[in-house]
């Protein structure tokens, strides 16, 4: 099918594709989040915006729509597969009638190929004669391509205050070491550039928004003055020498720079260039890597003796020889968040759940949210494991949470491995399902090694039987399963001080909890969404804890 895609920018049709960057059958399927399905059609003739999160996304289809008609050319709208696709955000959406006002009346740029009155040919044969001339005289529509997009920019911050740019420099101007990519771990990058200003460390990040038209300039002026520079892709090219797609087109502009060609001012140095393969596959990206990244750009100050960076060209997150071996896994989410893990089972109705919860602490609360689940190509009946941030500010941090206040375990099995508890916070708290009312039965039923780790850290357990609570509850037998899940609502509200900290009544929390609840269950009817605001009021008051006497004479 990719020959179409040329077909359609040859036409001059201004498509706007969004698209979740997924990588290709390989070794082995996947579906996840890669870049191999852009870079594969990036010589199509279609612009090209890749954006970090949820907000992003949604911004630059906007601006691609108007972009792409504004110069007859069409556009892909790039996010990561899954990991942004998949993600719950909080989003400041645009008005219907701003969107309309800012792409324009499409009668306005766009041409009516089977208007009568103005006939034209399209879709002919061209041969030897024709063909390479039609081609060529293609660029007078590219050439228009960036200035466009910088207008559309600029015109986008002056009515929203939204600010984006061809590339993002953060804390560039005096960096000395850069680390440069696309995608969501570039939001993961600029925490990690903050944390390492902290330890005095000259760090920064370089974003690239547009693969297409290639930012050549913006790139150089950003990096040129870095003494290094890394590269990270989501995806490996191993037969190109001199590296991936980014990593190829970033060393051919300072190519041009360094001689002053394609329209580039004369530079006099290139910084040392390395890049390396990264979150291949949703594989994650976590800030212990990144900050392995710089380490690996830095001149040896620890005593190794050689003066030199480790390696060239490296992958990340997965155990090889070209691995960089992360030191240390710092929490960087931001000043008084608020983070759950869950382990549950797909079909369990967990996932939803955490979508809901993300949905009322981000509409009802109002703060910001981050939602996610650990998909598998294997879903319903296996192992599932969600993930739920809630914070005053914006979430940067894209990875696999390891620092959370709260653990939910809907999967009794998860219970029985010490894993499951890695990264509990002091003082958090436990909440699972049970089916055993005793308190003394359901201590008994936690491995040893896990009830050491609960006095160590001083956690509070909380228990109830949410499958009873579903079977008691569902009217329909087939949401039996799923809305065991929800149960874990009610536990949510009672186990956080939001519904308190926003001075709501429990009235207004459930007119909330009502309304996301019609936003996932609304086609399945009124009784359903009853049932399920039943399932989130048992849960809320049928959770009971385990008393800490009872801890302590069990070890």
């Amino acid at each position: 099918m990719k020959e179409v895609l040329y077909t359609i920018s040859g036409k001059r049709l201004p498509i706007v594709m969004n698209i979740g960057a997924r990588a290709l059958t390989s070794q082995g399927l996947n579906v996840h989040a890669g870049h191999d399905d852009i870079m594969s059609v990036a010589d199509c003739g279609w612009g090209m915006l890749v954006a970090r999160n949820a907000q992003e996304t949604g911004d630059f289809c906007l601006i691609a729509r108007r972009v792409a008609e504004d110069t007859q050319t069409p556009f892909f709208n790039v996010q990561d597969g899954f990991l942004t696709t998949h993600t719950v955000e909080t989003v400041r959406l645009l008005e219907p009638e701003f969107m309309r006002d800012f792409v324009g009346n499409p009668k306005d740029r766009l041409i009516n190929l089977m208007d009568p009155d103005n006939p034209l040919m399209s879709g002919v044969v061209q041969n030897q004669d024709s063909y390479m001339k039609g081609k060529i005289a293609q660029r007078g529509y590219y050439n228009r391509v960036a200035n466009a997009l910088d207008k559309a920019f600029d015109e986008f911050y002056r009515k929203t205050g939204r600010r984006y740019g061809q590339v993002e420099a953060y804390r560039c101007d005096d960096a000395e070491y850069v680390v440069v990519g696309m995608g969501c771990y570039m939001e993961t990058a600029r925490c990690v550039v903050d944390n390492l200003r902290e330890r005095g460390i000259a760090a920064g990040c370089l974003t690239v928004f547009t693969f297409r038209p290639f930012p050549a300039r913006d790139i150089v002026e950003a990096l040129r003055a870095a003494k290094a520079f890394t590269v990270l892709e989501r995806m490996d090219d191993p037969l190109s020498t001199t590296g991936n797609h980014l990593t190829r087109e970033i060393k051919a502009a300072f190519c041009d720079a360094i001689n002053g060609q394609g329209g580039q001012e004369t530079i006099f140095r290139i910084p040392r260039i390395f890049h390396g393969a990264a979150g291949l596959g949703s594989r994650d990206v976590r800030a212990g890597d990144l900050i392995a990244v710089f380490d690996n750009m830095r001149e040896d100050e620890h005593g190794n003796g050689n003066g030199r960076a480790h390696k060239e060209y490296f992958c990340l997150g997965i155990d090889h020889p070209l691995a960089l071996v992360a030191s240390e896994d710092p929490d960087l989410r931001p000043a008084g968040s608020f983070s759950m893990r869950g382990h549950s089972v797909g079909g369990f109705g967990s996932v939803t759940t955490n979508k809901v919860i993300a949905t009322i602490a981000g509409n009802v609360f109002g703060k910001d949210v981050q939602a996610y689940p650990k998909y598998g190509s294997e879903k319903k009946g296996l192992p599932t494991t969600y993930y739920l941030t809630i914070a005053d500010a914006h979430v940067n941090l894209h990875c696999e949470l390891e620092h959370v206040e709260l653990l939910c375990i809907n999967d009794p099995t998860a219970v029985l491995s010490p894993l499951t508890l890695k990264g509990l916070e002091k003082g958090g708290a436990i909440f699972m399902q049970s089916p055993y009312a005793d308190p003394t039965e359901v201590w008994k039923r936690i491995c040893p090694e896990n009830r050491q780790t609960i006095r160590t850290k001083q956690v509070r357990v909380y228990y109830c039987d949410m499958v009873k609570i579903a079977r008691e509850v569902a009217s329909e037998p087939d949401l039996q399963m799923r809305m065991q899940g929800i149960v874990l609502l009610g536990a949510f509200l009672r186990l956080t001080p939001y519904t308190r900290d926003a001075n709501m009544t429990p009235e207004q929390v459930y007119a909330g909890v009502e309304k996301a609840l019609r936003k996932y269950f609304g086609k399945r009817g009124e009784q359903v969404i009853k049932d399920n605001l039943n399932c989130v009021q048992r849960g809320f008051g049928e959770m009971k804890e385990i008393p800490q006497e009872v801890m302590v004479a069990i070890a």
